[in-house]
């Protein structure tokens, strides 16, 4: 990808996928259950559908995604997704690896090539959740984005904010997006968090049920080198839940760092 002048600001979205397997009910946990585990015209069908959702977004974090395995037809969900969309740049990590029965995990899909990419994986009382950190731009001026999807219980998920926090402790411009299971109020409260100085978009974006959202869930925290120009949930009904996109700033260095890395070989 190439521009005529360096990117003032960064369209960015972070959404549960929830495999492609688009609950819009709450019984279809039970009927629609099965696209868990075993392949589906359905489930192919609402990935093109994601797949249009992204094309309008620079950087994407994506969580409950499958690498590869018997309920996606052994495709790379990610790298599928990336293709139909022309991005330029997919990564996934794998934090659950049930051989052909799933391979569940993260997926960063991007305009820009990264110099550094490394996967992590996040304390709690149960095995499974991680952080994909990405570094885009150059060493001198680099923008830190982290995909992430935390635990469900109050105690593993301050766990995991803490890990998170220590490994970006040096990066001054960071996106921090993901399914974090929690309001932005407990977000607010989290020590680790508070100390890190990520802000928390305190206005309530609320992702889930996707069918009559009432909690807001999915977040994207920013550095406060980076102005929020606009925020939003995105209405549409393809997971149980719904993507949060975000209008980013960019330091006039860091848009000149991303603009030499804006081409890119997939993969």
């Amino acid at each position: 990808m190439s521009r005529s002048a360096p990117p003032a600001d960064l369209s960015v979205l972070s959404f549960n996928m929830q495999v492609g397997v688009g609950t819009k009910r709450y019984r279809e946990y039970v009927t629609r259950g099965w696209r868990h585990v075993l392949p589906s015209q359905g489930v192919r069908d609402n990935l093109t559908r994601i797949g249009e959702l992204l094309s309008a977004h620079d950087i994407i974090g994506l969580q409950e995604i499958d690498a590869g395995s018997r309920r996606s037809r052994y495709v790379n969900q990610i790298q599928s997704l990336a293709e139909q969309s022309g991005f330029a740049y997919w990564r996934v990590q794998v934090n659950r690896d049930l051989g052909r029965v799933a391979q569940h995990g993260l997926g960063l899909i991007s305009r820009y090539q990264p110099f550094s990419v490394t996967e992590h994986k996040l304390p709690g009382r149960l095995p499974g959740r991680g952080a994909l950190i990405a570094r885009f731009g150059s060493p001198d001026h680099s923008l830190t984005v982290v995909v992430t999807h935390l635990s469900l219980g109050s105690g593993s998920r301050s766990q995991q904010l803490a890990a998170i926090c220590d490994l970006i402790a040096d990066d001054e411009h960071v996106i921090v997006m993901g399914d974090t299971n929690c309001s932005a109020h407990d977000l607010l409260a989290d020590p680790a968090l508070a100390a890190s100085g990520l802000r928390v978009y305190d206005r309530l974006l609320a992702t889930f049920p996707s069918w009559r959202p009432r909690r807001g869930i999915d977040h994207i925290l920013t550095s406060p080198s980076l102005p929020v120009h606009r925020a939003g949930v995105i209405d549409t009904l393809l997971s149980d839940h719904r993507p949060v996109e975000m209008q980013i700033g960019l330091p006039q260095p860091l848009g000149h760092a991303l603009e030499r890395t804006g081409s890119a070989a997939i993969g």
